[in-house]
């Protein structure tokens, strides 16, 4: 098969596109014809090297990236059901890696049967972006009485809290690099900011015309995310889930007592809090998907051309997920 291999940490020219053997699966297992690789920044951390920007160890090279599967189930492996064979199906591959290629294998009871109307990248933007979002959701619990603000509203997670929210009758700002991000935001029913202006907290203000900020969902850190947190009004809540400008949110107990706030990182442990764990909210995403109240943003690129999807994503060159098709 071919796959993309990463045989020393680096630049995302280090993503090579090459033949490989065929994956086979073990006892419990099955194997997936792959049709869609998600794309994560965790992916650009392993890639580099950068171990203080992982939940989990650094692998030993070489390997094949990728941790989120969508395809067609062409093999079992011994003690699986048969009936299995054929099936469209979707799976995070926790940090076993090897999703950036055109065959994968998981353990069977990790697998979930697509639901029908779904397609395989929506799919795969839903078993990891979906469940991250509803995770989210799930701790900070907007209301229709909330104002909430959504830092990079046109990325994979961002445009699912944006409709979320909206889908709770919130009040929503959006805020996104460009004009055409902007516009997309705009297009899913929230009021939209450009963020690259240097007075966009004001442009925050002047939408909300005198309403406060009552959640800010902060996935970019640094100074918008330290922005978004001076948005909110008195007993506001920051919901923190990543950094994707390089460094989180620097705040104080001060920021907290000043304005009676609660900060909260949604992630890791705040997951595993979740109804029924990482799989209750992966299986609860693809229905949100499937039923059509949460629809996944997605942009492909071919599977040779991963070191590019890569310099895209971390270069916020991206809408909504990242997605590879082989």
């Amino acid at each position: 098969m071919h796959a993309i291999t990463l045989s020393a940490f680096g630049p995302a020219e280090n993503l090579v596109h090459a033949e490989v053997p065929d994956p086979e699966p073990g006892p419990g297992a099955l194997r997936i014809a792959v049709r869609a690789a998600g794309v994560h920044l965790l992916d650009a951390a392993l890639r580099e090297g950068d171990a203080a920007g992982l939940p989990f160890p650094l692998p030993e090279l070489p390997i094949v990236p990728g941790r989120e599967v969508a395809g067609v189930v062409d093999r079992v492996g011994d003690g699986v059901d048969p009936s299995w064979l054929g099936r469209r199906v979707v799976a995070h591959l926790g940090t076993a890696n090897g999703g950036y290629a055109e065959l994968a294998v998981r353990e069977a009871d990790a697998v979930h049967p697509i639901p029908d109307g779904l397609g395989f990248e929506a799919a795969v933007a839903m078993i990891g972006t979906g469940r991250t979002a509803l995770g989210i959701l799930h701790v900070a619990q907007p209301t229709p009485d909330d104002v909430v603000l959504v830092t990079a509203a046109a990325g994979g997670v961002g445009t699912l809290l944006v409709q979320a929210a909206l889908g709770v009758g919130a009040t929503v700002v959006g805020i996104a690099g460009g004009d055409a991000k902007v516009e997309r935001v705009r297009a899913l029913g929230a009021h939209a900011v450009d963020y690259t202006r240097a007075d966009w907290p004001e442009r925050v203000r002047e939408v909300l015309d005198g309403r406060d900020v009552t959640v800010a969902f902060d996935g970019v850190g640094g100074d918008a995310g330290r922005a978004s947190l001076e948005l909110l009004g008195f007993g506001g809540r920051f919901i923190m889930f990543g950094w994707s400008a390089g460094k989180p949110t620097e705040l104080t107990g001060k920021d907290l007592y000043d304005k009676v706030l609660s900060a909260t990182v949604a992630l890791g442990p705040r997951l595993l809090s979740a109804p029924g764990g990482l799989r209750g909210l992966e299986e609860r995403s693809l229905a949100e998907a499937a039923a059509g109240r949460l629809v996944p943003a997605f942009q492909t690129f071919p599977l040779r051309e991963a070191a590019q999807a890569h310099i895209a994503a971390q270069g916020r060159g991206t809408v909504g997920k990242t997605v590879l098709v082989p």
